[in-house]
């Protein structure tokens, strides 16, 4: 069980295993005690905080923003506590946000083409069963 107090060494495997499965950096920490960061498939620190994790286990909210300080400065971070049964943050976990990363206005103004391309496939419609 993750409490306020964790250790690193109990959070990362936690981390690692959302590292692996989003393949994103991630870090967390406990509320008491510096966390970890995983990067690459490793945990590179195990000695970690962020403003942003610091802010999240303050405030008991989910964060989305672009941190100007610390080691994922100026790129897209999510933010989000870990709360105890009676609702208090006891821990936060972050990951870049990727969709904070990506420029939606460049990825859509070539939607009209990319659909012409898709429908223009000999497989278009596809079967319910190749979605």
């Amino acid at each position: 069980m993750i409490a306020e107090d964790s250790p690193a060494e109990e959070l990362a495997p936690i981390a690692k295993a959302v590292h692996d499965l989003l393949v994103l950096p991630v870090t967390m920490r406990s509320k008491q005690k510096r966390g970890v960061r995983v990067e690459r498939g490793e945990v590179i620190d195990l000695a970690y905080t962020g403003p942003v994790l610091e802010q999240v286990l303050a405030e008991n909210r989910v964060i989305r923003t672009v941190p100007h300080t610390g080691k994922y400065a100026h790129i897209p971070v999510v933010v989000a506590p870990i709360r105890n049964r009676t609702g208090d943050a006891v821990a936060a976990i972050g990951v870049v946000d990727v969709v904070g990363t990506v420029d939606l206005g460049a990825l859509f103004a070539d939607s009209p083409r990319v659909l012409e391309q898709i429908k223009a496939h000999p497989r278009y419609p596809l079967k319910r069963d190749e979605e």
